[in-house]
């Protein structure tokens, strides 16, 4: 069975069911919003791309952690998100 989360130096990850890939990109985005509906094909990313939920170690935080192959999607994403 494939383990439920990933532990990084920074974050506990739980992957989201839609991810096309299981890997944690260079480029990550910390969205405070654990209920927000986060939906990266939405931002026309060029690259690949992850999502997971997660808990920041350093603060307790709960939120999601958006992972994209390319900076350029990465900045894409923080400009136009806004969380519902």
């Amino acid at each position: 069975m494939a383990e439920a989360s990933i532990t990084t130096g920074t974050y506990k990850l739980y992957p989201s069911p839609r991810n096309r890939v299981r890997e944690i990109f260079l480029h990550e985005v910390f969205v405070p919003h654990p209920y927000a509906i986060v939906d990266p094909p939405s931002y026309d990313p060029r690259g690949r791309w992850s999502l997971f939920a997660a808990h920041r170690l350093a603060d307790g935080k709960n939120g999601q952690l958006v992972t994209f192959e390319l900076e350029a999607d990465a900045q894409r994403f923080s400009s136009r998100f806004v969380p519902d």
